[in-house]
């Protein structure tokens, strides 16, 4: 299958998403957020935490702090509309 192929096959699935906010590289860092789930009900506190996944996942502190701001958004747009 072409990159095309993909894309025509998917694209309005890739519109709702974009439209509530979400990133294709999001999706990439949903084991991040689920581990920080997971030591948040453990009652880690939050600057622990991200320090611990900013070095098991090999990216910067700032990024788990964006990471976990955004995951935790309500959804925008409309993309519960057809």
């Amino acid at each position: 299958m072409t990159v095309i192929e993909v894309l025509k096959f998917n694209r309005e699935l890739i519109k709702n998403l974009r439209r509530a906010g979400i990133r294709l590289e999001d999706a990439d860092y949903v084991e991040l957020y689920n581990d920080y789930a997971n030591m948040r009900s453990k009652g880690e506190k939050v600057s622990y935490i991200v320090v611990v996944l900013a070095q098991r996942y090999h990216v910067c502190e700032r990024k788990v702090y964006d990471l976990i701001k955004r995951f935790r958004a309500e959804c925008g747009g409309n993309a519960h509309r057809g």
